[in-house]
Parts: C-alpha cells; sequence; structure tokens
C-alpha cells in the first residue's frame, strides 16, 4: 500500500519504465498507487469501526471479508503488480504485501479460526500474526523517509494499529483492541487523502491537495517543460 514513485534525481522513475516500441511509443502507465490505497483505506476504514466497537464485529464481520478478499485484497494485489511494471520498488513491495494480508486475513477468519476456538488459543494466535504484521509495517515505515510525508503518516499510523491489535488479542484486552480500532481509522483517513491527492495530481497536472513531497510529481515536471 505504498504510494509514489521511487525518485531518481526528481524525477519519477515510471517515466523510464515507459515502453518504447514503434506502437507503443509516448506510452507511460498510469499510476497505480491511488487505487491500492483505495483498496487498503476503504477495507481498514471498515474494520477499524468493528475493531473501534463503533458496530458490532459479530454480526457485521461478512461485510469486511467481502472486502479484504476483492478490494483490499485483489485490487491491491494488481497494483503491486503494476507497480513492479513501473519500476517502483517500494510500492511493488508495500501494495503486493498488504492485497496478501486481507487476502490472508479472509482465509484466517473464514477457515483457521473456527478450527482454532474449538482447542487452540485464538487470542495468542490472531496476536502473533498481528505482531509479525507490525514488525513489517514497522521496517516499511523506514524505507518513507524520501517518500511524501502523507505516507510516512500513513504507514506510522499503521504499525501503531498493528502493535495496539496485537496487544489487544494477546492480552485479551479489549481497550487495547478498541485503541488499535481508532488509529486504524486514523490510518484509513490518512490512506484515502493520500489516493486523492494522487488521483487530483494526476488529472489536473499538479498537487491540489498537500501531501508533502519532497519532489515534484511527473505530471507537474512534464508540464513545465512544455511551456
Amino acid at each position: 500500500m505504498a504510494t509514489v514513485s521511487e525518485p531518481s534525481g526528481g524525477v519519477s522513475s515510471r517515466t523510464a519504465a515507459a515502453p518504447t516500441g514503434s506502437a507503443m511509443t509516448g506510452w507511460k502507465p498510469a499510476n497505480p498507487a491511488p487505487l491500492g490505497l483505495m483498496g487498503f483505506g476503504i477495507t481498514t476504514l471498515v474494520l477499524s469501526t468493528m475493531n473501534a466497537n463503533l458496530v458490532n464485529f459479530g454480526k457485521n464481520l461478512p461485510v469486511v471479508l467481502g472486502l479484504a478478499i476483492a478490494y483490499g485484497g485483489l485490487s491491491q494485489l494488481l497494483a503491486g503488480m503494476w507497480e513492479f511494471r513501473t519500476g517502483n520498488t517500494f510500492g511493488a513491495v508495500a501494495f503486493t504485501s498488504y492485497g496478501a494480508f486481507w487476502i490472508s486475513f479472509y482465509f484466517l477468519v473464514q477457515t483457521q479460526l473456527p478450527a482454532l476456538a474449538k482447542g487452540g488459543d485464538v487470542g495468542n494466535a490472531l496476536g502473533l500474526y498481528l505482531w509479525a504484521w507490525g514488525i513489517f509495517t514497522g521496517l516499511m515505515f523506514l524505507c518513507t523517509f524520501a517518500s511524501p510525508r502523507a505516507i510516512q503518516l500513513v504507514f506510522l499510523l499503521l504499525t501503531v494499529t498493528f502493535i495496539l491489535l496485537g496487544i489487544g488479542n494477546s492480552g485479551a484486552s479489549n481497550s487495547a483492541i478498541h485503541w488499535g480500532g481508532y488509529f486504524g481509522l486514523a490510518t484509513a483517513a490518512a490512506a484515502l487523502y493520500t489516493a486523492v491527492g494522487e488521483i487530483m495530481a494526476s488529472v489536473y497536472g499538479h498537487d491540489v491537495l498537500p501531501l508533502g513531497r519532497p519532489y515534484a510529481p511527473t505530471a507537474v515536471l512534464e508540464n513545465q517543460a512544455n511551456v
């Protein structure tokens, strides 16, 4: 779930990745980051609303499972594959990984947790799962300092979210889970904000929403070159 292209002298790596064949001259791929961010943000928003105990978890869980397999999972997985095509290593690893997270979450809830509930320790098992993703997200956060500040915020909030949910499930603490839900809502808001900002930058050729970029987006550079 990450965003924008890796900087290379201030110019997006997507430009260099465009094919040069005669039939595709001038073609360049669209930015897949907003799709991945939207898939991540919407699914996180729904699940975090339940974790924060704003709606009943058990009765509404099927709603988030549908999102997890389709929008949070499949759309992010595709966004990650397209990020590989653009040459954006960070975006490819992040989107592919979080797409796989949501798909694994679907199968975990649907097939594994019922079996664990019969004789295993659901809380510690789920806590370990969340702690592992918290560690992964923390490591990814360390790779965001050349990215827009908005993306840094997404990964920082997501790291805290996973840690709180890991603590809550491992220690059977509803309070920690609820706080994890609130941080998850903040994470979803940051992801959706960043997605809309990236879409607007692509559509209008300049940043409309401030994202805290350390460099200008490709669309802005291209517009300046054509003046």
